[in-house]
C-alpha cells in the first residue's frame, strides 16, 4: 500500500506542475517584450552619455594614453 500512495501522490504532483507552467505560458511573452524594452532604453539612454561632447573627449583621452604607453 505504500508503494501505491506514492506512486499516486507522484502522478498528482506531476498533473499539478504540468497544469502551473500550462498557466505561466502567457506570461512569458511579456515579460520578455518589458525585457526588450527596458535593454533598449538603456542602450539609448548609454548611447546619449557616452557621444556627448565631455565623454567622448575623456574616452578619446584614456584610449590616447593607452596607445602612448610604454611595454
Amino acid at each position: 500500500m505504500y508503494k501505491a500512495v506514492w506512486a499516486r501522490m507522484r502522478a498528482l504532483v506531476g498533473k499539478v506542475r504540468v497544469r502551473a507552467a500550462r498557466g505561466d505560458a502567457g506570461m512569458v511573452t511579456s515579460e520578455y517584450a518589458m525585457g526588450i524594452v527596458a535593454a533598449v532604453a538603456f542602450a539609448v539612454v548609454l548611447y546619449k552619455v557616452v557621444t556627448s561632447g565631455q565623454v567622448s573627449a575623456e574616452l578619446q583621452a584614456i584610449v590616447k594614453q593607452a596607445l602612448d604607453a610604454r611595454m
